[in-house]
């Protein structure tokens, strides 16, 4: 049974704010005439820094920005893979995404298979205006041709290492880790 190395500690807590914070101000810059701007993050962590993200944009905009989320499961890229495809779920977006404008956020972009289906969730609920992908961490790795306008941090890895995200509500802690499988 493989066990899981720690091998760098990537962010701390103060590190993931700043980081959020100065997405949020590239955000405005790159909206800064979008009067429909939304953002929704994909569960579990995506949506925590969604949140976060939402708060900090609508208060450099001084006005609220709409928050919602999406609930992607039996598959993660930072997991082994159980499924052959993510399924979607429901998730809590409690507005109207035609003609908005969306921030899509993600805490890590790996593989890009996830973020795929949060794609084709939402083109099923409506037509936004754009949709505009926000990541903590960009691993490489892509399977896919997506890519993330907004990126905490690039950190490149190699296949058997895992970027593990931890947020306080989640996991009792802030931090975003480099770790290993070993056989």
């Amino acid at each position: 049974m493989p066990t899981i190395q720690t091998k760098a500690q990537l962010m701390t807590a103060s590190e993931i704010d700043r980081t959020l914070v100065r997405l949020a101000h590239e955000v405005v810059d790159k909206n800064d005439t979008s009067e429909q701007l939304a953002v929704i993050g994909i569960h579990r962590r995506g949506a925590v820094l969604g949140e976060r993200l939402s708060d900090k944009v609508s208060q450099l905009r001084s006005r609220k920005v709409a928050y919602g989320s999406l609930d992607i499961k039996l598959y993660r890229d930072d997991l082994s893979a159980v499924a052959d495809h993510p399924v979607v779920s429901s998730g809590e977006i409690p507005f109207a995404i035609d003609g908005l404008d969306v921030i899509l956020v993600d805490d890590v972009l790996y593989t890009g298979r996830t973020v795929q289906s949060a794609l084709g969730s939402l083109i099923a609920r409506g037509s936004p205006r754009t949709i505009q992908l926000c990541t903590l961490i960009d691993r490489g790795h892509r399977l896919l041709p997506i890519e993330a306008r907004f990126v905490g941090k690039d950190v490149e890895t190699s296949i058997s290492e895992i970027i593990e995200v931890k947020l306080m509500p989640i996991d009792g802690e802030e931090r975003v880790l480099l770790v290993e499988k070993e056989n």
